[in-house]
């Protein structure tokens, strides 16, 4: 892969204004006067799982919010990790979002500290105090699959991270009112980098089922959206 210099960048942002503020019906023209998005996409920092391009959206399509691991804290006023609190605040109050997605993927560098021993090289350090909202989720791993390999254990526990994530979701007041009503939805995503694919959690069958195979192979039993 080609390491990008500024000029590459430069001239990317002269094809996205070539695209969105050219032609006959620019969309940002629309944009301008506000965003309407209907789902917040809470997804990894990871350089490599774009939501906006994994999922081929527009601009104003969805409400991002990115950090290590694609976590939600516990609901918390007096907290320290009131930023991701804040966005989901504002995407489900001033947006009225629709739909909330978490979407972790396969091969997360924050999970896979967390399950190695994460160990800070230095006094200040952000990383592990993140992580340690997915601690519960690694002992859980690591108690009921011992035997299994390294990449079967950080699996599980980007997996779970996704469902605990869920369940911290449910603690915040506006959303739980919001779902109980049948005003919002949550979903759980999994991008699998290796195959390609989408997988979805399943509440029927407590599981991540394939929502998108990978190319080439039949699609069947796909998880409902």
């Amino acid at each position: 892969m080609a390491v990008r210099n500024i000029q590459q960048f430069i001239e990317g942002f002269q094809r996205f204004q070539s695209k969105y503020f050219a032609g006959e019906d620019p969309l940002y023209e629309k944009l301008n006067n506000g965003q309407k998005p209907t789902t917040l996409l809470i997804g990894c920092c990871d350089s490599r799982v774009d939501p906006a391009l994994l999922l081929d959206c527009d601009p104003g399509d969805i409400f991002v919010v990115r950090n290590v691991a694609n976590l939600v804290p516990p609901c918390n006023a007096l907290g320290h990790q009131q930023g991701v609190s804040a966005a989901i605040q504002f995407a489900v109050e001033a947006l009225n979002v629709k739909r909330i997605i978490v979407m972790g993927h396969e091969k997360c560098g924050g999970i896979r500290a967390l399950m190695q021993g994460y160990a800070p090289s230095r006094e200040i350090d952000f990383i592990g105090r993140w992580m340690k909202i997915v601690e519960p989720v690694k002992q859980q791993v690591l108690a009921q699959l011992v035997h299994c390999s390294v990449a079967e254990q950080n699996r599980a526990c980007e997996l779970g991270a996704i469902l605990l994530s869920l369940n911290n979701l449910r603690g915040f007041p506006w959303i739980a009112e919001r779902e109980a009503r049948g005003e919002i939805a949550l979903h759980g995503w999994y991008f699998d980098m290796s195959h390609g694919a989408l997988l979805a959690y399943s509440e029927r069958s407590d599981s991540f089922l394939p929502m998108v195979c990978p190319l080439g192979v039949e699609h069947s039993a796909l998880a409902s959206v």
